[in-house]
């Protein structure tokens, strides 16, 4: 995805992507890569200890990392992202009402900081609509979310039945998920909304090769540009989760799917009068409280 952002530029962590994309990099080196994009406004300036440390790797593997990418050394490659940012001054330093927040408070604010950087991605609206007429189009729509990811798989095809005429809800594994799959390509179905969030099962990896067989297109919403499932779809729409919890914390990508059913209305023809007619059998039937 583009960003571009309140002046009509590329926002920092879109051009970050641009400098990342079209180079096969190993999972530790995805791992560092996806480290900078979250933390554009701060890389330019980090050392490569600094680097490593952010990412949980070696301060080796970011020098690796950087002549993966073409450069003599890491020094080599955050001359670059300056240039491509535009770096001026280190961003302000931490204040101390921001060192005393407790563990809560500074995960909620990482989610505030996520959803923020989810609205600059938004700023291009072309991959949400590409991705929304693809899925609009396909007769059945096939949702797929495993394990973590299921929530936000099941939550999506509930809102999308009440405006899509034939919504398949996978989110469970097993033997018969490839049996699915298939039975929704042979009934018409010409793409697949995936939700991928870590830990990536193996068996999401198995599930999205068999609907490339199938000739599904794959639509992927997963919690970094470089996740695992990138090379097994055709559109990725990245949205961060929280790691400072216990369990991670997916805000971003549910508001993204949010976006997405939106964007898919637009396309839908009688999505307002199926709408119409939903609330009007549930109110004949009592089904809320007033």
């Amino acid at each position: 995805m583009t960003a571009i952002d309140e002046t009509g530029t590329v926002g920092p962590s879109a051009r970050l992507l641009q400098l990342f994309e079209g180079h096969r990099l190993t999972p530790t080196q995805r791992r560092i890569a996806h480290s900078l994009v979250r933390h554009a406004n701060e890389a330019p300036f980090l050392s490569s200890v600094e680097v490593a440390e952010l990412a949980g790797v070696s301060q080796p593997s970011v020098t690796r990392f950087a002549v993966a990418l073409g450069y003599d050394g890491y020094p080599a490659l955050r001359r670059q992202l300056r240039e491509r940012l535009g770096a001026g001054e280190p961003p302000a330093p931490e204040t101390p009402d921001d060192a005393v927040r407790n563990e809560h408070q500074q995960a909620v604010l990482a989610e505030i900081e996520h959803l923020r950087h989810l609205a600059d991605l938004l700023a291009d609206p072309e991959p949400i609509i590409r991705a929304a007429r693809l899925l609009a189009a396909s007769r059945p729509l096939p949702v797929l979310g495993l394990r973590a990811a299921s929530a936000q798989a099941r939550g999506f095809a509930y809102f999308a039945a009440k405006v899509h005429p034939d919504i398949r809800l996978l989110d469970e594994g097993g033997s018969m998920l490839a049996d699915r799959l298939e039975q929704a390509a042979a009934a018409g179905a010409t793409a697949l909304l995936c939700f991928a969030l870590p830990r990536y099962p193996r068996e999401l990896m198995d599930a999205l090769a068999v609907a490339r067989e199938c000739g599904l297109t794959v639509l992927t919403v997963a919690d970094s540009a470089f996740a695992p499932v990138a090379k097994l779809s055709d559109l990725m729409l990245p949205a961060a989760v929280g790691t400072g919890l216990v369990f991670d914390t997916a805000c971003a990508p549910m508001m993204l799917g949010r976006v997405l059913l939106q964007t898919m209305c637009d396309e839908l023809p009688g999505a307002e009068a199926r709408l119409e007619a939903i609330e009007h059998s549930a109110a004949a039937r009592g089904l809320f409280l007033e």
